[in-house]
């Protein structure tokens, strides 16, 4: 192992899905405590989802209906941990810092106008 590496990388087998099971559940906790995007794209996912389920599409069209959904959570999620990282750097005001946050921000943006896009071909074509 390398200086400055995790400890835990090195474990295999059930081990290292048991340690990645309770990372991604204190990474979830962490989202949802901390930041206000997270938790409103989460409440937005729990009515979209069930929406879907209930709306008369093909099962293709409510796959991709729900997995646009997810693919923001997941874009939110990324962004957040750039945005945590950065600010872990420094909090001063750097150019680099801003767009760092600047093109994650876009890219929770684009995965946002992708539902609409999703859900309306599916919905509306």
């Amino acid at each position: 192992m390398n200086a400055g590496e995790s400890p835990h990388k090195g474990k295999t087998g059930l081990t290292r899905v048991w340690n990645a099971l309770f990372y991604s559940l204190a990474g979830f906790k962490a989202a949802w405590k901390h930041e206000d995007a997270f938790r409103q794209e989460a409440l937005l996912a729990v009515v979209l989802i069930p929406l879907a389920f209930i709306l008369d599409v093909a099962a293709i069209g409510r796959a991709l209906m729900i997995a646009s959904v997810l693919l923001v959570l997941i874009v939110e999620l990324v962004n957040s941990a750039i945005e945590a990282t950065v600010d872990r750097i420094s909090l001063e005001n750097h150019q680099l810092a801003k767009r760092a946050k600047d093109i994650g921000s876009a890219a929770v943006l684009i995965a946002l106008v992708n539902v609409l896009v999703v859900w309306g071909v599916v919905l509306f074509a």
